[in-house]
């Protein structure tokens, strides 16, 4: 097994697999000094402004002359602009052949296959949250262990509260995107019932959200505020009232085989490293294309980590009115920064610098692998129901927790994470597994990680090998067995709607 990894023939660096010293020799490249792990050498010189070229792309422009074996980072590479060639729908191919897989589904009265089975107490505004969290802490078997033991077949009541929902305009696309996300949650199919609580003199009112999402209270849907009811106490009690009627029906459930069409994954990376595009993002693009074959969906996001890749998304696209879509979201992205005083290379942060990546280039180039080699379907604004099948995507920030949260508010009824770096997330009410990129982390951090996609980068495994094993670790997955951060209690916190607009 060599030193280097060279991932095309015309790439410009090839990648360390472990840390190297100076005098390291092979392909006829020398390292001049020291090579941390996951990070790149100069195959070749290169000259000051010329373009640099890792997955046969541009990940950036030498900052500076970089000699030949030469560590290529932040102190030698750039970000500029470059013209991309979106060639919409140039790579469009035939559908995949039809598969047939099945999980243990729960399936709810109107066809929707559930993954989970929870009851959700959601708030309204940020002034609730603390009397939403007291009615599911009731039922915490941390804290009442026996609160749920009659009922076996409900998995927990969780809290998913927010820091917004007032201070903010009546109106708007930050409005629409809060209640947006709000319904996706509420009708998600993970929740066998919802209660929603509010404080009463909040932007975001109940009774409004409940009409412009077109939603009715009833036996699943159940809502009210603190000053209505007259005060936290009562607000808490009659909250905990409601979750023992509801618990006797939600717990009828039984789980059932099911198509794995009716699986939905939400696909994030976070704490990327060197090794991201090289082994967990390409090998969960193999599982990708596997869920699709058997009629599944799988939702590409994070917007500001897809920019300077999405030309190999928008020659993807189905219709070329799909692969504009995308290039509008991304022109709303670079108005968006540039107003708020950003810009685009915000990312990578500075976990992913010392993992190895250089530019957001860089990195949006290993994150679009997640997506695999299927047409892409749709694009879908923040939050957005989902109702296309095969592979889509959905316009997120990059931040991790505020990404799934809108795929999750999609439809998502499973989350695919992978990371470099150790990124510890949980979401509720749908599972998330942890794809490590090396071996080191997941020896490391064994405890928060699901499966190790590292052995691509020690040649135990290849990379459709490492797809099939995360395809099989989802299906077992939705079919109820539990993640690691589910294990770990993870969920309630990291439900994080978008805030987009000022706060008033």
């Amino acid at each position: 097994m060599t030193p280097f990894i060279r991932l095309h023939p015309a790439d410009d660096v090839l990648i360390a697999r472990t840390q190297l010293v100076g005098g390291t020799s092979v392909e006829g490249v020398t390292a001049r000094g020291l090579i941390p792990a996951g990070h790149k050498i100069a195959t070749r010189a290169i000259a000051a402004g010329e373009p640099v070229r890792r997955y046969n792309q541009v990940i950036g422009f030498a900052s500076r002359p970089i000699a030949a074996g030469e560590h290529v980072h932040t102190h030698n590479l750039a970000m500029a602009d470059f013209e991309r060639d979106y060639a919409f729908g140039a790579d469009v191919k035939p559908p995949p052949a039809p598969r047939e897989a099945t999980f243990m589904g729960i399936r709810r009265a109107d066809g929707r296959v559930a993954t989970r089975n929870y009851i959700g107490i959601l708030s309204s505004v940020n002034c609730s949250a603390t009397a939403a969290r007291a009615i599911a802490d009731h039922f915490s078997r941390q804290t009442n262990p026996k609160a749920l033991e009659p009922y076996p077949n409900v998995d927990g009541v969780v809290a998913l509260t927010h820091g917004t929902g007032c201070g903010m305009a009546s109106e708007g696309l930050g409005m629409q995107i809060l209640q947006r996300t709000l319904a996706g949650y509420a009708t998600h199919a993970n929740f066998a019932a919802v209660i929603v609580v509010g404080l009463g003199c909040e932007a975001n009112q109940i009774n409004a959200w409940l009409a412009n999402s077109s939603l009715r209270e009833g036996e699943t849907l159940q809502v009210f505020n603190i000053q209505d009811t007259g005060g936290t106490r009562r607000t808490v009690e009659k909250g905990v009232a409601l979750v023992k009627d509801m618990l006797p029906a939600a717990n009828k459930v039984q789980r059932e085989p099911c198509s794995a069409s009716h699986i939905t994954i939400g696909l994030q990376c976070g704490g990327s490293d060197g090794y991201s595009g090289i082994s967990a993002n390409p090998a969960l693009g193999a599982a990708v294309d596997l869920l699709v074959a058997h009629g599944g969906t799988a939702i590409l996001s994070e917007t500001p980590e897809i920019y300077g890749a999405e030309h190999l998304l928008t020659r993807r696209a189905a219709r070329r009115e799909v692969g504009e879509k995308l290039i509008e979201r991304i022109r709303w992205w670079e108005h968006y920064t540039r107003v708020n005083d950003g810009e685009m290379n915000n990312n990578p942060s500075p976990g992913n610098k010392a993992g190895g990546l250089t530019t957001i280039l860089e990195k949006s180039l290993g994150a679009v692998a997640k997506g695999g080699t299927t047409n892409l379907q749709a694009v879908y604004e923040y939050a957005e129901h989902v109702d296309a099948r095969g592979f889509v995507y959905m316009d997120t920030p990059g931040y991790d927790p505020v990404s799934a949260t809108g795929q999750v508010a999609g439809g998502a009824n499973m989350i695919c994470f992978t990371t470099g770096r150790g990124s510890a997330y949980g979401c509720a009410p749908s599972p998330s597994l942890k794809l490590a990129t090396n071996t080191a982390l997941w020896q490391r951090q064994e405890e928060d990680m699901d499966i190790n996609c590292g052995e691509i980068i020690d040649g135990k495994a290849s990379i459709a090998e490492m797809g099939e094993r995360i395809f099989r670790l989802v299906l077992a997955t939705a079919s109820g067995e539990r993640s690691k951060s589910e294990q770990h209690g993870y969920g309630q916190n990291e439900f994080v709607p978008w805030q987009v607009g000022a706060v008033m």
